[in-house]
């Protein structure tokens, strides 16, 4: 009788320490998607700020038409990588994608703004300007997004690697999450505007 009270004991003990780290995976799971999704906003507000900005320069640059092409097909290509990755960032394949289309796009902005640099008409544009200081706050809320994601990914990846939760984590299916970094270290730096 007494044996069977403590092995009782001991299984609710079990049950209820399992239920404990499979309940704060799965928090912190939810807290980097939603680190994500703080990103997936700042970046869809750059997409949508990128043909504006084209746009405004095609009236003044008319034989920088492959500069802007790039730009506009650079934007689809990480737009489209985004929608991926924002579906599922626990993916590492669509983060990957994410992370090299954003490298592109980083680098064709980079041209973009040289290139603007070279006409100062175009820079004194009341709506280019604009769009450059919009263009600019968000480069930096999405590095602010990205610090907070990879927090959230770090804390995250702590918890399932460590003991006990990693005897847990694998036959959960808690993977590791992809931290999001720039390799293309011109993407590192925040466009540089000025007037």
């Amino acid at each position: 009788m007494i044996l069977g009270t403590i092995l009782l004991v001991v299984i609710v003990v079990l049950a209820l320490a399992v239920a404990g780290i499979y309940n704060k995976l799965v928090a912190l799971r939810n807290r980097f998607k939603n680190a994500f999704a703080q990103i997936d906003v700042q970046l869809k507000r750059r997409y949508d700020l990128i043909p504006n900005l084209v746009e405004t320069a095609k009236g003044y640059m008319a034989h920088e038409r492959q500069t802007l092409e790039a730009v506009i097909a650079a934007r689809n290509q990480a737009a489209s990588a985004n929608q991926q990755a924002a579906a599922n960032p626990g993916d590492a394949g669509a983060m990957q994608n994410l992370m090299g289309a954003e490298a592109l796009l980083g680098g064709a902005m980079g041209k973009l703004l040289v290139t603007v640099e070279r006409y100062p008409d175009l820079k004194a544009n009341q709506n280019m300007s604009q769009l450059m200081e919009e263009l600019t706050s968000t480069e930096n809320k999405i590095a602010f997004s990205r610090q907070a994601y990879n927090d959230a990914v770090m804390t995250y990846n702590t918890a399932t690697e460590t003991f006990p939760n990693v005897l847990l984590a694998g036959p959960f299916g808690f993977k590791s999450a992809v931290l999001f970094e720039v390799k293309n270290e011109e993407v590192r730096e925040v466009p540089k505007v000025s007037f």
